[in-house]
C-alpha cells in the first residue's frame, strides 16, 4: 500500500481513502489508562495498526478511553480487526501491568465489550483529528449562548 500525492492510498488493484474513527473505553469506564499504561498502550497500538497496513492519522488516551483515527485498506474485516485489537491489546497490559490493574479488574477484562466505530470523510478529517488532539484540554467555560 503506498500514498499518492494527493492523500489517496493505492495497491495492485484499488485506489482509496477509507478513514475510521474508533473509540474504546475501559470496562466499568475505570480510569486506569495512566502513565506507563498509557505509554505502553500508545506503542502498542502504533505497532498493531502499522503491522496490518493501517495509518494512524491521530490518536489521544484519556483515563477511561482511546480515540484513534486511522487509515485502513479495504480488505481489512473491521469487526475483526477491532476485536482482534482489543483481545491482544487487553491481554498484554494486563500481562505487563498485573499489580496496577488488579485493583479495578478481578477478572482478565480491560476493555469494554462495546466501542464507538465511525467513518470519516475528507470534509470531517480535519475536524475529528482536532477533537482527538483537544480531548485532554479542559471544557469551555459556558457561554450565554449555551
Amino acid at each position: 500500500m503506498r500514498i499518492r500525492s494527493d492523500g489517496y492510498y493505492v495497491n495492485r488493484h484499488s485506489c482509496f481513502l477509507l478513514q475510521y474513527h474508533l473509540v474504546l473505553v475501559t470496562k466499568y469506564r475505570h480510569p486506569v489508562i495512566t502513565g506507563d499504561i498509557e505509554k505502553r498502550l500508545i506503542d502498542y497500538t502504533q505497532q498493531y495498526f502499522k503491522d496490518r497496513d493501517c495509518v494512524i492519522q491521530a490518536m489521544e488516551c484519556m483515563p477511561d478511553h482511546i480515540h484513534i483515527l486511522f487509515d485502513a485498506p479495504p480488505q481489512i474485516n473491521l469487526a475483526d480487526f477491532v476485536n482482534a485489537y482489543k483481545s491482544a491489546s487487553s491481554r498484554r497490559i494486563r500481562s505487563e501491568f498485573p499489580e496496577k490493574l488488579r485493583p479495578y479488574y478481578w477478572k482478565p477484562y480491560f476493555w469494554s465489550l462495546s466501542y464507538f466505530l465511525g467513518t470519516v470523510s475528507e470534509r470531517t478529517t480535519e475536524a475529528v483529528k482536532k477533537y482527538i488532539r483537544n480531548q485532554k484540554e479542559e471544557p469551555d467555560s459556558p457561554t450565554a449562548d449555551s
